[in-house]
């Protein structure tokens, strides 16, 4: 018989375990990683003539995608333009980076499944005579260190030829230049602490829904059990 548990601190688990895998979903496919150094309007002789007055641009780069402006000098407008600069895997800038998208990839799998198991998780508490907390929070943390090495390989990029393009002369590998960091990599730092939070977390999600509490309640025939 199948008996719905919901407890405080198991909703909790899986309300953060959904936020932590779209969180690193959405910064592994921004390409606000990096924030390149202020270029000039191309149209700034136009803006000059018509006394208008255009701030500089900063074009933005990611792993594999990058958003830059592209004026429109009959119109004295810009547009912003988004989207992959490599069209295949072996097209992105730097080994490093190519490292980083697969360890980011790797991790992001592993929390994704997670965070679809824990919808489950309040019908179904164990699998194979074995907590499914548990069992989900070993899968957290491993994918958190997946995180952790493609954070940490992906500054070593930063001396690529398309980083430099962006930052400056001055950018090598963990030396970001011209550029300043951008909200996807903050992210993606956050979410990989949120990461190993739910990993311990899990367990204190798995301790709410076994308590003697429960217990009596299954007891006691109860096939809805909300606990505080």
């Amino acid at each position: 018989m199948c008996h719905v548990i919901v407890t405080c601190r198991s909703m909790l688990w899986t309300l953060l375990s959904i936020v932590v895998a779209f969180a690193e979903l959405i910064a592994f496919m921004s390409a606000d990683w990096l924030i390149g150094k202020a270029k000039p309007s191309s149209s700034e002789e136009v803006d000059n003539r018509v006394g208008g007055q255009q701030e500089p641009y900063r074009p933005t780069l990611g792993i594999y995608g990058r958003c830059t402006r592209i004026s429109h000098m009959q119109f004295s407008r810009r547009d912003t333009l988004c989207g992959p600069y490599a069209e295949n895997f072996s097209e992105i800038a730097s080994g490093f980076w190519q490292a980083t998208a697969i360890f980011l990839a790797m991790g992001i799998m592993i929390l994704c499944t997670v965070a679809f198991v824990s919808v489950f998780t309040m019908c179904v508490q164990s699998i194979m005579k074995k907590s499914i907390f548990n069992v989900c929070g070993l899968l957290q943390g491993i994918a958190g260190l997946f995180l952790i090495l493609g954070l940490i390989l992906y500054p070593a990029g930063w001396g690529c030829q398309k980083a430099i393009s962006y930052c400056g002369p001055y950018a090598s590998a963990y030396k970001l230049g011209d550029c300043s960091l951008g909200w996807a990599f903050y992210t993606a730092i956050g979410g990989t602490v949120l990461t190993f939070i739910c990993a311990v977390f899990s367990a204190q999600a798995e301790i709410a829904t076994s308590s003697d509490k429960v217990q009596e309640e299954i007891e006691e025939g109860k096939n809805l059990i909300c606990l505080l």
